[in-house]
């Protein structure tokens, strides 16, 4: 038995119909040099030979009566690889844009919560014979770094890897009794007034903190002060996807010419990207967008354990900012303060919300925010979700079958309408895009942004170094010549 640490109950708990808490991603593979080595029936072996390394995916949700205790994982007897793995094909030609109207679909709905709480799709039909797999997992299960670490088990760092041995037998620990459950949920619910009064006390010890930050002359960014556009409203449970891709040693060159970091370049990106999409349809706001940014908190004692070890950072897009190096260093500026509030509260946290509230009362504040409209009368609390997310820096194979590119996925919640998800690994950098269509009718519209505002980003770099050059030079020219010293002298 494994009991749901308090943020991943929040994710059980939070999800309604029009929230989705399943982190997702689309490996698109190429088999034409694999032969009979690669297809489902290859996929659903390789997984069968290895699940036992993630042992949660051999898990299944066992929740408490009323929602008094959070829920605990537990051995699923029933547990078949073949129940998580299904097949589609995509009807002709199989192009970019049918592929994203697919992956949508599937991702639309919520998993399964009778089994483990994670699925695959294996889709044929790509153009030039490629094959995409889609992977749904839940967050109370995974978050970005763990899901990076997840790729190198279930995929290879060689076309062909020695055979995996058989498995150890599976023996599913029996579940707890409801004796031993009802007593779990009996000491729980009378630790919770002591554990709201610790938290209560927590939440005044930070909002000294956030209060001491936001006088300073670069205030951090906070919730609830980013504007209102046209990418904020009211969800639905209706998601479409879009993706693209950049080359890795562009992004690079960039970080070290504006000397910040590899993550203010991705959200100075996608800051041009927003720009220019909201500059098309009339609707740039004056002041910047926000951005909630997931930060790990993952350290070396804790990198294996099961669940969600993330923070949140607040963070601006500069998209007021028509210049785009401007662009950059106002991005970078915004970070550096964020992560300065981040690192003082962390140092005071004890506890989070749903480690002080039953999980009854997350599920009901969440249903009241769905279902009254408040997403579209409220001010939002950020304009989207960017995560960038460290990829394996290596090539990947699956079954045989080269991996050409990696897109993931986040989820929408809190009425924004549009997730940037980013993963970088050897060398590329993949963007996925998930929207909600009521917000974003085309998220292709958006992708097909990426190039654009990444050259503009070069051309900002070519014209710092130019200057820097035309400095230089011009502080060489300035300082004195030494002149020799005659023989005589």
């Amino acid at each position: 038995m494994h009991k749901v640490a308090g943020p991943d109950a929040a994710f059980l708990y939070g999800e309604r119909p029009e929230w989705h808490f399943h982190v997702s991603a689309v490996v698109i593979v190429d088999p034409s040099d694999a032969g009979d080595s690669f297809s489902i029936d290859a996929v659903r072996e390789a997984l069968r030979r290895r699940i036992h390394r993630v042992p949660q995916f051999r898990w299944k949700l066992m929740t408490q009566v009323a929602g008094i205790d959070r829920p605990v994982f537990v051995d699923d007897p029933d547990f078949d690889v073949n129940n998580h793995v299904r097949h589609v094909a995509l009807p002709a030609p199989g192009d970019k844009r049918a592929l994203g109207q697919l992956v949508g679909q599937l991702v639309s709905f919520k998993i399964d919560r009778l089994r483990p709480l994670w699925e695959m799709w294996y889709v044929e039909g790509l153009e030039g014979g490629r094959v995409a797999v889609l992977t749904k997992i839940h967050h109370s299960i995974i978050d970005g770094v763990s899901g990076s670490d997840l790729a190198t088990i279930l995929f290879d760092i060689e076309p062909h890897p020695e055979p995996d041995p058989e498995p150890p037998p599976y023996i599913p620990d029996p579940p707890p009794t409801a004796l031993r459950m009802a007593a779990e949920a009996a000491g729980a619910l009378a630790a919770w007034p002591i554990r709201t009064m610790q938290y209560s006390a927590q939440v005044l010890q930070q909002g000294i903190t956030v209060a001491r930050h936001a006088l300073r002359d670069e205030a951090p960014v906070q919730p609830f002060q980013a504007p209102r556009t046209i990418l904020n409203g009211q969800l639905t449970g209706t998601r479409q996807f879009a993706y693209a891709a950049i080359p890795l040693a562009d992004v690079k060159r960039i970080k070290n010419v504006f000397d910040v970091k590899l993550n203010d370049v991705i959200l100075a990106l996608s800051g041009g990207v927003l720009r220019s999409y909201l500059i098309d349809h009339d609707e740039l706001p004056m002041t910047p967008l926000i951005a909630q940014v997931p930060v790990s908190i993952r350290t070396d004692e804790d990198r294996n354990e099961v669940g969600t070890k993330v923070a949140a950072m607040f963070a601006s897009l500069a998209t007021h900012l028509d210049d785009p190096a401007d662009r950059v260093q106002a991005v970078h500026d915004s970070t550096q303060s964020a992560k300065e509030m981040r690192t003082a509260l962390s140092a005071q946290h004890i506890m989070g919300l749903t480690d002080a509230t039953p999980p009854a009362l997350i599920s009901l504040a969440a249903t009241t925010i769905t279902r009254s409209g408040l997403e579209a009368r409220t001010p939002p609390v950020f304009n989207l979700i960017i995560s960038n997310v460290p990829g394996p820096p290596f090539e990947l194979f699956m079954c045989g079958a080269p991996i050409e590119a990696m897109f993931p996925m986040g989820p929408l919640l809190f009425g924004s309408g549009i997730n940037f998800t980013v993963i970088s690994t050897a060398d590329r950098i993949d963007f996925g895009f998930m929207t909600c269509p009521e917000m974003v009718p085309d998220p292709w519209d958006v992708a097909a942004r990426v190039q654009p505002a990444l050259d503009e980003l070069l051309a900002a770099a070519d014209a710092k170094e130019a200057a820097d050059r035309t400095a230089a030079k011009a502080t060489s020219a300035k300082r004195p010549r030494k002149t020799k010293k005659s023989a005589a002298g």
